[in-house]
């Protein structure tokens, strides 16, 4: 079934879209959810809330992509798990790993608020993943937006581990630049 059919059954309100979403999109969803969490049960109940949360969603908006829509539920819904989980220590995995090294790249904290909502920090990252080699945005993204590991990424791209750690350290130089070239103090 093709994603506009699959919208049309939420928008009709018919208990199959969850079904169908299952079927196409429910081992993207949990791959997103088991990087961040590492947990079976966790994730799952991710994926199971990420298709309510579509079903909530759907009659105010029609996504356009709906790969992309169920992916940024499913990465959000299970960040705010992990904050949940680990509020009081820091546990190990791909979350501290993955921030810590983008800590160098991103604004400060006490301006954070006012600059994400600032539509100008949007348009930068996406000149700045458009201008990006295919394979180094495919690592980056797979590092910092689906939180996948080094030797993860490595393995599944059939690269070393040191030429997926060089690609991110020159991608997060290149947003570096990007950003303050825009004036976005760091």
């Amino acid at each position: 079934m093709d994603d506009n059919q699959i919208i049309d059954l939420y928008w009709a309100r018919s208990e199959s879209a969850i079904l169908e979403t299952e079927r196409k999109y429910g081992r993207y969803c949990y791959h997103i959810a088991y990087n961040i969490l590492h947990s079976k049960e966790d994730s799952q109940e991710c994926v199971n809330d990420t298709y309510l949360n579509a079903w909530r969603a759907m009659p105010d908006q029609r996504p356009g992509r709906l790969a992309a829509f169920l992916g940024k539920i499913t990465r959000n819904l299970s960040l705010n798990r992990w904050d949940e989980s680990h509020a009081k220590k820091r546990g190990s995995g791909q979350v501290p790993l993955a921030l810590d090294e983008l800590q160098a790249c991103i604004p400060a904290s006490d301006q954070t608020e006012q600059v994400v909502e600032d539509i100008v920090l949007a348009d930068v990252f996406n000149r700045f993943l458009a201008s990006l080699p295919k394979e180094k945005r495919i690592i980056f993204m797979r590092r910092y937006w689906y939180l996948s590991s080094i030797s993860e990424i490595a393995e599944d791209l059939s690269i070393s581990e040191s030429k997926v750690k060089m690609s991110l350290h020159r991608s997060r130089k290149a947003l570096k630049r990007a950003l303050e070239e825009e004036g976005i103090s760091l």
